[in-house]
């Protein structure tokens, strides 16, 4: 007759098992719809960048880069600001709307968001050198993925840095608006140092947050874990996203 407590062991190691194959797959899908969405906005800033910026000479100027008549509107004229904004309100939306898309829809959603904040950082491309904005990216990239392996791998409880990084990041955002209109390069530096210093936080914190969040709902329905992996995915590409801006105030060479 089979021993009782051998038959519980082994049955708790076949659950076992099936979490850890049901959690790599949805961290799967949670760094792939990352990648994709990463990819729509270096795009979608490339793009904008083709059309703004002019090989000839023209009327319009933007640091040393000549502007189209696309180009004077997109940087120069009052729709600056929207695109500059719009992400801000479009992201808020975004976890307000989100219970009641479907995945599909949330989805789209996603890259919609992805492909305007690849609008919105387009500018990128005019102030900084291409050589400086790809070592930045690959240096991002090397961080974020040490950063998050060690949030996914640590045994560390990291919710006990939620409320400070909140606050922290929350003061950024404010610093950073009022900095829009002070153009102060001492308070740049400083939102630069910080932000980065966040940011690598919150990839640490965010990647063990959306594990945790699978081992707590693994049992729930498909579609509620499906939209749980889009929003997994949005933070940590607003992870990479601003920690990537931030290295590159420091790294880039300017045109």
């Amino acid at each position: 007759m089979a021993d009782y407590n051998t038959i519980r062991t082994a049955q708790t190691g076949t659950r076992s098992a099936v979490v850890d194959q049901g959690l790599r797959a949805y961290m799967n899908r949670v760094y792939g719809l990352m990648a994709v969405g990463m990819l729509v906005t270096a795009l979608a800033a490339w793009g904008m960048n083709v059309l703004s910026v002019s090989p000839e000479p023209t009327q319009w100027q933007l640091g040393s880069k000549y502007l189209t008549e696309f180009g004077k509107t997109l940087y120069l004229s009052p729709l600056k600001w929207v695109v500059m904004f719009a992400p801000l309100v479009m992201v808020f939306a975004f976890g307000a709307a989100l219970s009641r898309l479907s995945v599909q829809a949330a989805t789209v959603l996603f890259y919609a968001f992805a492909a305007l904040m690849g609008v919105s950082i387009s500018w990128i491309f005019i102030s900084f050198t291409s050589y400086s904005i790809i070592q930045t990216f690959l240096v991002t990239a090397i961080a974020f993925s040490g950063l998050s392996l060690w949030g996914y791998t640590t045994k560390r409880d990291l919710s006990g840095w939620g409320t400070f990084l909140l606050m922290g990041l929350i003061g950024l955002i404010v610093a950073s608006i009022v900095n829009i209109f002070l153009q102060s390069g001492a308070m740049n530096f400083a939102i630069s140092a910080i932000g980065v210093l966040i940011f690598a936080g919150l990839t640490a914190f965010d990647t063990q947050n959306i594990k945790n969040t699978y081992l707590a709902l693994a049992n729930t329905d498909h579609d509620f874990l499906g939209k749980s992996a889009i929003m997994g995915a949005l933070q940590l590409y607003l992870d990479f996203l601003n920690l990537f801006m931030f290295l590159l105030q420091f790294m880039g060479n300017r045109n």
